[in-house]
């Protein structure tokens, strides 16, 4: 009973999220020397429908080499004009901090992830015109196993 609702769930699940194109979706692979702190990552889009709701997730890739269970991370969404309209600190949780077992989707010892942001979930940008979604990771040093770290518009 139990392994058919799970298998009924992740039907569910794929479903609804395969088969949608997403607005933008650009992931940037990090060296395998670490993200370092001084290490901002932008990702570039375009908006031409401001009265549609959009909703944004973050793709991260990271191995079992990550040395913790979290990661901390502040995004900066900023308009045409370079003025910073969104920012937070954000603390992602990539393991089980009591048991260590990994979050996500993965074989062997890597791991991915599709995590939406809940403050850009039917999210309406202010108008039309390019955005700048900047990322940077708050460990308070470079960390290694982060091999890649995404950004995901889907328009509703």
């Amino acid at each position: 009973m139990l392994k058919t609702f799970f298998f009924c769930l992740l039907l569910t699940c794929l479903l609804t999220n395969c088969g949608q194109i997403p607005h933008f979706e650009q992931n940037i692979d990090l060296p395998a020397t670490g993200w370092a702190i001084k290490n901002e990552l932008k990702f570039k889009f375009k908006i031409e429908d401001a009265k549609a709701n959009y909703n944004v997730a973050y793709n991260i890739r990271n191995t079992l080499k990550y040395p913790y269970h979290n990661l901390y991370i502040t995004y900066f969404l900023e308009d045409s004009k370079g003025k910073v309209i969104a920012t937070e600190l954000q603390n992602i949780s990539l393991f089980d901090a009591k048991r260590g077992k990994p979050f996500g989707s993965g074989m062997g010892d890597t791991f991915s992830h599709q995590l939406p942001i809940p403050t850009f979930q039917r999210y309406k940008f202010p108008n039309t015109g390019n955005y700048t979604f900047r990322v940077v990771q708050y460990m308070r040093h470079d960390v290694v196993g982060i091999q890649t770290m995404g950004v995901r518009i889907e328009k509703e």
